[in-house]
């Protein structure tokens, strides 16, 4: 395989630009965030929240190619653990990502599950383990979804475990990829969520490697981390303590990450996506952005932009 079939595609997303909501005025403005990636080096974005960027395809297609740009993935939310109902009220969201994210040459979908305590208030709106039954529905859920995607948007799921969400903990992640179908399923190994959740990259890429489709790179404040643990802190209040840190600051160490996953022999996307919302100043995410694109490059020797 050649360097140019198996190198690791760095990209960003909007949630690096405080992003979290399809409109808030806390949140940089769209047109600002696609000069910016722009100006930052990178060629590869994400959808971010739908309804964020443009979803006309007419529109966003020629905002992209303005600046040069093009998009990995979209980002889909599913709560599959409540039930065969929630398919329904899943797929409508779903679709209309799913053919934007097509529609504008994506070819994955970052899907993340349903979190048990509140991503803003912190309030916990469920149970946080999950009952037999409920895995259950988790894997048939995701497996329904990834055929969907598959054969009619020739998409590839990939499964987002997140702090605060069932799927958090390695043995749950590894629980989740056990019994759910590796033609359906990939995972999206955010490096940042799985160290917070005590869970180690290095040891999943190498001991699942068929099933690491996506990354989202980034590190959590170990210092800061620790303090979540010790108050049990939810994601909510850990994020606003800054738990989520500019590389290299933080952990995962991403040199061994990418080390581990330059060794896989495939092309894979690894899109930064620093929490940062809310922002304060929106001239604070450009300089972390271009700061943290040339560090990741100076990680790998197959590591590159496009």
């Amino acid at each position: 395989m050649s360097e140019v079939e198996n190198k690791l595609i760095i990209g960003t997303a909007p949630d690096s630009w405080g992003v979290w909501f399809a409109d808030d005025p806390k949140q940089t403005p769209w047109q600002r965030f696609l000069d910016e990636v722009a100006e930052s080096g990178y060629k590869w974005i994400e959808l971010g929240p739908y309804g964020y960027l443009p979803t006309d395809p007419a529109k966003l297609a020629d905002e992209l190619a303005q600046r040069d740009l093009k998009v990995s993935a979209g980002t889909v939310f599913t709560a599959f653990h409540r039930g065969v109902g929630q398919w329904d009220e899943a797929w409508e969201p779903a679709r209309r990502v799913a053919e934007l994210t097509a529609a504008m040459g994506g070819k994955h979908i970052v899907v993340i599950p349903a979190m048990w305590r509140d991503d803003v208030t912190g309030e916990a709106v469920e149970n946080g383990e999950l009952t037999v039954q409920q895995w259950d529905d988790l894997f048939n859920g995701h497996n329904r979804l990834g055929k969907v995607l598959a054969e009619e948007y020739g998409l590839a799921q990939q499964f987002h475990s997140h702090a605060d969400s069932h799927v958090c903990v390695q043995a749950d992640i590894e629980r989740f990829l056990e019994h759910t179908d590796p033609e359906l399923v990939t995972l999206c190994l955010d490096t940042g969520h799985a160290e917070y959740g005590g869970a180690s990259s290095v040891e999943l890429i190498e001991k699942y490697p068929e099933r690491i489709g996506y990354l989202h790179l980034k590190q959590v404040d170990p210092e800061v981390l620790k303090t979540v643990r010790e108050q049990n802190l939810t994601f909510a209040a850990a994020n606003t303590a800054g738990v989520m840190i500019e590389p290299p600051n933080g952990l995962p160490d991403l040199s061994k990450v990418i080390d581990a996953v330059e060794r896989l022999d495939k092309p894979i996307f690894g899109i930064v996506e620093q929490d940062m919302y809310p922002v304060a100043d929106f001239g604070v995410p450009m300089p972390i952005a271009q700061r943290t694109c040339k560090y990741l490059l100076s990680c790998g020797s197959r590591t590159r932009v496009q």
